[in-house]
């Protein structure tokens, strides 16, 4: 045995090296993106989470006299009165049938407090930026200048709805008949 202390701890540094796993490769983070997914009939949508407020189940309304059909009406929400608009029947499609899967949607942007009742509410959706397809076809006329891209997962389609766009839209702005 050696009593070097120098030689004694060279060599335990030799074993201790050699026995040594390797550092772990520092690997780029990749950008996440995330919304919150919807149905609309068969359609699959996610609103970009920046935008969506909050989401509810279907409240309680109060009838809006005078409002556009697609005002479904006005609801009280802690203490907040917030125009609850029916989405299908936005688009000219048939109106939501309300069930215990409907949910709504609640957003703000500039002066424009509402929220938009839709099929089914899918939960928290997150996909890589890297994704992102800016180019995606919808045949829907009446989607179309609402819709910012989209993004596939494992075969499924989710659209980027923009519910800012919808708010710049003259025609959801005339909610009077």
């Amino acid at each position: 045995m050696d009593t070097d202390p120098f030689k004694v701890l060279r060599e335990l540094e030799q074993r201790c090296r050699a026995g040594a796993a390797g550092l772990p490769q520092q690997e780029e983070a990749k950008s996440i993106w995330s919304g919150i997914g919807f149905r609309l009939g068969e359609a699959r949508f996610v609103a970009p989470l920046a935008e969506v407020v909050e989401l509810l189940a279907y409240p309680t309304l109060t009838h809006v006299p005078g409002a556009k059909s697609w005002v479904r009406g006005i609801a009280n929400v802690r203490g907040n009165l917030l125009p609850i608009m029916d989405l299908r029947d936005f688009l000219g499609l048939r109106p939501v049938e309300t069930n215990k899967s409907s949910r709504v949607l609640v957003f703000e942007h500039g002066s424009v407090f509402a929220g938009m009742l839709v099929d089914e509410a899918l939960g928290l959706k997150h996909f890589l930026e890297e994704e992102w397809r800016p180019n995606w076809d919808v045949q829907d006329e009446h989607l179309q200048p609402y819709l910012r891209g989209g993004f596939l997962e494992e075969d499924v389609a989710w659209t980027v709805f923009s519910l800012h766009a919808l708010t710049g839209a003259p025609s959801f702005m005339r909610a009077a008949v």
